[in-house]
């Protein structure tokens, strides 16, 4: 079985490290919550600072008029060896013993107004105070401003809630022990901390009711039916509690002195000397060390469960946002050259069908270069006043005697120069498509979400290179249809003039079915010679336009697609491997508020992992 002092013990260092990570207990991490804690509850003046100050058996809490306490006290009582000496630490000044406790009754009030400033408002940020002495028991308090029912010069109208609310977020933890604090001079039906504890813990399970200023009651009245539980039951017995008076506080008694002086009242009471042990801040504070031992022991196995359920959760939280980078130069490099190559395997992924966004570039050449294709104005350049001018210019001052061949290649040379208009927009728009797909996949790469710079960096690089090979496309493309009109094919008109000597029988696919001469006996100036010239160059121009529609998308493929695939970031490679450390690092730059999340998860990461050490490093079974 562990000792008492190793299970308070290991939930006060938890608690500490919960409040230096920000938890606030009411609205921090679920770890503070599952911790079994003391909260002291009681409205103002119900005598619950002398309660605590004899507990300690020191003098050392602010008082006066007023919300005295405006901010959780934190209190952990550590019991010492006979003889040592006695002395605080705050958490907020870990290096520093406060030997004189009106000095830490001082500390109390300068780290209040810390945060609240001179105001009389409150803050939800705990004061942690750990006093080691002989004279008390290991024990730890939470002691929360007095509840009140109105608002005084200086304080906000909302302050009576607000305090309220403060106090319930604690009391209403079912890890809370509740140490319910009411005046034996009023009415318990009055209690704030009754009232409110009934509240949230209506069986009575987690509330210890004390009963202070027994002495002050009026003569020939006496508190045993609430001590002996006929007026207001409890699971735990009542405690009754004889507090210094203001003339011993003005003279600054002894605290050892009063305990010995309330212990002497309930010994010689007629009233409660039957129950004079079971009365006393000496035995309270007893009571509750030993049953905040018992709870610790219950709640461990719950306690360990959620920090192995969080830490789990944690990890993989940090795994998803990513791990922290190394800071020197080579892990840096490997980190970006990792992530660029996670890029990449989505960009491919998009060009191969693996996710969506490739099928627009075959849409290019399946449904937008053949469109555009058809809308070349061919039936106006082949026009007969257009063909009849053409080959009149061409024949200069000495006409033709058999075929208008300078025609036909002008014909043929205008017709061909409206091809580069499709190929070009096939390549603008495989191009729009594949930066939009260098867009598409910066943002599905997980990876580089925490990276903003590098993003940046990796799209200026992907748009460079598709912009190279745009180029080259162009290029391409446009020596595609340069070549065309280059060399054109002499077989075709062979064959067309073979066909023409066949005369008017003749058979071919262009032949005029009208003429009743050959085609060389034709007036150069008549409408059907004309129109067997553009029939002629019509048909040639198919046979371009079908070579074209098949070799320009090889042609932009081979020039866009295949090296934005091989190649799209082989520059940008190159040129982050001549950085500096410093660029590397402008590089990683991480999104601040990433970088803050990064940071709270390994803090609480650590809290979990060092809250599990602890638990086993005592024996709780």
């Amino acid at each position: 079985m562990a000792r008492l002092e190793s299970l308070i013990g290991l939930v006060n260092r938890i608690q500490r490290a919960c409040t230096v990570l920000g938890d606030h207990g009411g609205e921090g991490l679920s770890l503070w919550e599952a911790l079994p804690t003391v909260a002291v509850v009681g409205g103002q003046s119900s005598g619950k600072s002398s309660v605590l100050e004899s507990v300690v058996g020191r003098d050392f809490l602010p008082r006066g008029s007023g919300i005295v306490t405006r901010r959780p006290l934190v209190l952990q009582l550590h019991q010492t060896d006979e003889g040592r000496a006695e002395y605080g630490e705050f958490l907020h000044a870990p290096k520093k013993k406060f030997t004189d406790f009106a000095s830490v009754r001082k500390e109390i009030q300068d780290e209040t107004d810390r945060i609240t400033g001179k105001t009389k408002h409150i803050s939800n940020i705990p004061i942690h105070l750990s006093i080691y002495s002989p004279n008390v028991v290991n024990l730890t308090l939470v002691d929360l401003p007095g509840l009140t029912k109105v608002a005084v010069e200086g304080q906000p109208d909302t302050i009576v809630e607000d305090i309220e609310n403060m106090v319930r977020s604690y009391v209403e933890k079912p890890n809370c022990i509740i140490l319910a604090i009411s005046p034996a001079n009023q009415d318990i039906a009055t209690s704030d901390a009754i009232k409110l504890a009934k509240e949230v813990d209506p069986t009575g399970e987690r509330t210890f009711g004390v009963l202070t200023k027994l002495d002050l009651m009026d003569k020939g009245t006496n508190a045993l039916d609430v001590i002996e539980g006929r007026s207001y039951r409890l699971q735990h017995p009542w405690v009754g509690i004889v507090n210094r008076s203001q003339a011993d506080i003005n003279k600054n008694v002894d605290m050892i002195a009063a305990r010995r002086k309330e212990k002497e009242y309930f010994e010689t009471s007629p009233e409660y000397g039957h129950l004079a042990h079971k009365m006393g801040s000496e035995y309270l504070a007893k009571l509750l060390s030993k049953h905040l031992e018992i709870v610790i022991r219950q709640r461990i196995p719950s306690i360990i469960a959620l920090i192995n359920k969080t830490i789990d959760e944690l990890n993989a939280e940090l795994d998803r946002i990513g791990r922290p980078i190394g800071v020197d130069s080579g892990a840096q490099l490997y980190t970006i050259l990792e992530l660029c190559r996670a890029f990449d395997r989505v960009f491919k992924e998009h060009l191969d069908g693996g996710r969506p966004g490739g099928d627009r570039i075959y849409k290019v050449f399946d449904h937008q270069l053949p469109a555009a294709l058809k809308k070349l104005p061919f039936d106006r350049h082949l026009s007969l006043k257009n063909v009849q001018k053409v080959v009149t210019e061409a024949d200069g001052y000495q006409p033709h005697l058999i075929a208008p061949e300078q025609g036909y290649r002008r014909l043929i040379d205008g017709s061909i120069v409206y091809f580069k208009g499709p190929a070009e927009a096939s390549v603008d728009a495989v191009h729009f498509v594949l930066k939009e797909l260098v867009r598409k996949s910066i943002a599905e790469t997980e990876e580089l979400k925490r990276f903003p710079t590098l993003q940046s960096d990796i799209a200026a690089a992907s748009t460079e290179a598709l912009e190279r090979f745009r180029d080259e496309s162009r290029k391409t493309v446009t020596r595609l249809v340069e070549m065309e009109s280059s060399y054109l094919t002499v077989e075709f008109f062979r064959k067309l003039n073979l066909e023409s000597d066949q005369g008017p029988n003749q058979t071919g696919p262009n032949a005029d079915k009208n003429s009743k001469e050959p085609v060389q006996n034709m007036d150069r100036f008549g409408d059907n010679y004309l129109r067997r010239i553009a029939s002629n160059v019509n048909s040639y121009i198919n046979m371009v336009c079908e070579t074209l529609r098949n070799s320009i998308p090889k042609a932009v493929v081979h020039c866009q697609v295949r090296e934005a695939k091989r190649s799209l970031l082989n520059l940008f490679y190159t040129q982050i491997g001549r950085q500096e450390k410093e660029r590397l690092g402008a590089m990683l730059d991480e999104d601040p508020a990433l970088m803050e999340k990064r940071t709270n998860i390994a803090k609480r990461l650590e809290l979990y992992k060092s809250a599990r050490d602890e638990i086993d490093s005592v024996a709780w079974k």
